[in-house]
């Protein structure tokens, strides 16, 4: 009796959690596979909660989609596939592309079989061959989920076709092959951003750096700092917050985070006897790791708005320090009860974090404290005053929402 496939799920995103294409594709799959589905990506480990999928999708560490890769590829599998739920096939598809440059094409990976599942569900949705891939399951796919099949060359040369003869180069090669979606020109380094609508928040490394004002975008940085965009407008205390970056390998989003409307999951957590206290004052950290703190002083308009929507799931509340530049950056955001947002004049949302940091916690990431010493006392609220405090004492001026 032939061994079932062995096949590794590359989950990207929460639309394609929310939708429900995720857990579908997984049951699918699972008929006549061995499935290991794991996520590549951030935000959609708060869908998969809210799923209830996290003993289906492994959701255990923040990986990049080409690190999520690079694990199920040392596990021996027969195909690799990434689904993905892009808000147009132009994303999607030139994400795709970006993931398999990153995995196959600069590693010359030739197995295993690699393909993209694209916008389930939809009328342009669509499975990808991004290398040789065994067309038995491919149309199997395709015609369970009423998928058009498209060759990959036609991506590249539509949105890549400067990048064509590599490609054919990694097809007929042995040797790794650098490629990206740069151009570099007297210290500067140009990037293209496919896929971009107007008046669209633009993500590098999970910061808000500006907004786009046309459908054609491309950001440029020089000596490692973003100085312009061709297509945008630069939001320069965004760029600040980023600080020196390699575009050529920065994370870069635009839209919304999240889109999708969806009833939130609480999780119990788990409290000791004693408390800990930590600051979160950059929206790129990895907001499941304060999963063991009991309160998150977070500084930041997007920092609060993000941090608030997943520790919300984990039952933790935030103390918030903004300075009303807030963009929109997830639909509907939600706040634990017992959360606080205090909002200063702008520009000095940073500089009440450098002052918290210093004098409530001492310059240390974490503070704790023994709930043995504080019997029937509301410890949240005496952080919350001495933070109050803390602002009071620079005259700042402020509101508490």
């Amino acid at each position: 009796m032939k061994e079932k496939l062995l096949i590794g799920l590359v989950v990207h995103g929460p639309k394609i959690i929310d939708s429900g294409f995720a857990e579908k594709i997984i049951d699918f799959l699972s008929e006549f596979a061995d499935v290991k589905a794991i996520l590549g990506g951030t935000m959609g480990r708060t869908a998969v909660i809210d799923s209830y999928l996290e003993n289906v999708i492994d959701i255990s560490h923040k990986r990049l989609p080409s690190e999520s890769i690079a694990i199920l590829k040392e596990t021996g599998l027969d195909l690799i596939i990434l689904v993905n739920y892009g808000k147009s096939d132009v994303t999607g598809h030139s994400f795709g592309f970006k993931v398999f440059n990153n995995s196959f094409i600069k590693n010359n990976w030739k197995k295993p079989h690699f393909i993209q599942i694209e916008r389930p569900g939809e009328d342009n949705g669509t499975i990808i061959q991004w290398n040789d891939a065994p067309q038995t399951i491919v149309q199997k796919i395709s015609k369970h989920f009423n998928l058009n099949v498209i060759n990959p060359k036609l991506i590249i040369e539509k949105h890549f076709p400067q990048y064509l003869d590599l490609y054919n180069s990694y097809l007929n090669t042995n040797k790794p092959i650098e490629i990206c979606n740069t151009t570099n020109n007297q210290n500067k380094v140009y990037r293209a951003i496919k896929g971009v609508l107007p008046n669209e928040n633009i993500f590098v490394n999970g910061v808000v750096v500006g907004k786009s004002t046309s459908k054609d975008l491309t950001l440029i940085a020089e000596n490692g700092y973003i100085v312009d965009m061709i297509g945008g407008e630069v939001k320069k205390h965004g760029v600040e917050k980023l600080s020196k970056i390699d575009l050529n390998t920065a994370i870069v989003k635009t839209g919304l985070l999240r889109t999708s409307k969806v009833k939130p999951r609480i999780l119990n957590h788990k409290s000791t006897h004693i408390f800990k206290v930590s600051l979160l004052n950059h929206i790129a950290e990895d907001v499941y790791s304060f999963k063991d703190c009991d309160l998150v002083v977070t500084v930041g308009d997007d920092t609060s708005l993000v941090s608030s929507d997943i520790l919300y799931r984990l039952n933790i509340p935030i103390i918030g320090i903004t300075d009303g530049d807030v963009d929109k950056v997830v639909e509907s955001p939600f706040k634990n009860k017992k959360s606080i947002i205090i909002e200063l004049e702008n520009g000095f949302d940073d500089i009440v974090g450098k002052l918290i940091f210093k004098k409530l916690f001492k310059s240390k990431k974490s503070i704790f404290y023994d709930l043995d010493d504080y019997d029937n006392v509301d410890l949240i609220k005496i952080i919350q005053d001495e933070v109050i405090k803390i602002i009071k004492e620079e005259d700042f001026k402020f509101i508490i929402h």
